[in-house]
């Protein structure tokens, strides 16, 4: 299909990070309508999700890959306004959700076809966009790199978070069993009822002891660990023979203690992945896979993202305060009037 002209204003309001530090460097702005190139799509952002890497990126720790927008923004859902060559599958007037490699703060934004998925069964805009960058995240981690089967156990750490709240939803449904970390006594209960057998307070309690408690001795076979550091040398003791530890982000520090006796003696995969800097071709199986094997649990209500508040576009600075806070349980999003 050939790109085909489209009416569009030629600039838009746009969440810039004005230089590197707190949530009150995000300002907005006037920006230029993006184009999409070939291969690609336009949205007309109806809402965009807000993650930790977009913090990370302000803090200027995780600056976007050669050619993403320098906006922030991973997710996005809305309508398609205008094709790039060569995109087929897509038409304009499509409400769907999206990846984003940057740009998601702001009223347009241009991202690759085959990043793009279809809203689920009775979804609206707003609820759609807290699912592209965690889903996209959990499946290829816990799913793909973790290889994580039914029948086996899954401890997830920082349960209540979007990332947290998406793993123990798709694990548990996919027939594992899920053990989750928290640190209150809210966010546990939450980790339970979204599918968790049983949810660790960190605060006090030992998640090393009870994984291996309640696994009889075997431990776990997946642990997808986003604080790092101090944890890895815990991880590997509840991570049972052949376990997996999967480490997508780095709370606790980049460098930790391994005992690499026991990554031998238990045969311990240790692996991990950033999502933003994978190639268009890698995301766009990663897009495949949840179309395959997630949306339809979407689409039949088994699963569900967690939205602990919404907030304007222009109120991004509130929206960062707001998930630095850590007092929430699931996502923060932001709706575009």
């Amino acid at each position: 299909m050939t790109a085909q002209p489209f009416s569009l204003p030629e600039t838009m309001t746009a969440i810039e990070i004005t230089e590197h530090g707190g949530p009150e460097v995000l300002k907005p702005a006037r920006r230029p309508v993006p184009t999409p190139g070939a291969g690609e799509v336009a949205i007309a952002v109806a809402a965009a999700g807000v993650n930790r890497p977009d913090l990370a990126q302000r803090a200027g720790s995780y600056p976007p890959p050669p050619g993403a927008s320098d906006l922030p923004g991973l997710e996005v859902a809305g309508e398609v306004v205008a094709l790039g060559a060569d995109v087929a599958g897509l038409a304009i007037g499509d409400e769907i959700c999206a990846l984003a490699p940057g740009g998601g703060y702001a009223e347009y934004c241009a991202v690759p076809a085959a990043h793009c998925l279809p809203l689920p069964q009775g979804y609206d805009t707003v609820r759609a966009a807290a699912l592209p960058e965690t889903f996209f995240t959990v499946w290829t981690n816990v799913f793909m790199r973790g290889g994580l089967q039914p029948g086996e156990t899954l401890l997830v750490h920082g349960g209540a978070s979007g990332i947290g709240t998406t793993a123990i939803q798709i694990a548990a449904a996919r027939g594992a069993t899920v053990i989750a970390t928290a640190g209150t006594v809210d966010k546990c209960a939450a980790c339970e009822e979204l599918g968790a057998a049983r949810a660790i307070n960190y605060r006090n309690e030992d998640f090393v002891d009870i994984v291996n408690e309640l696994t009889g001795g075997k431990g776990a076979d997946v642990i997808l660990d986003m604080v790092s550091g101090p944890y890895v040398p815990r991880n590997q003791k509840c991570l049972g023979i052949g376990g997996r530890l999967v480490t997508i982000a780095l709370l606790g520090g980049r460098k930790a203690e391994v005992n690499f006796g026991l990554l031998m003696v238990k045969r311990q995969t240790m692996t991990g992945s950033t999502l933003r800097p994978q190639s268009v071709e890698a995301k766009a199986a990663i897009a495949a896979g949840l179309r395959k094997e997630v949306w339809p649990l979407l689409d039949a209500g088994r699963i569900a993202p967690v939205i602990q508040d919404t907030f304007d576009l222009k109120n991004a600075a509130a929206a960062h305060t707001a998930l630095e806070a850590g007092e929430h349980i699931g996502k923060f999003v932001l709706t575009v009037a």
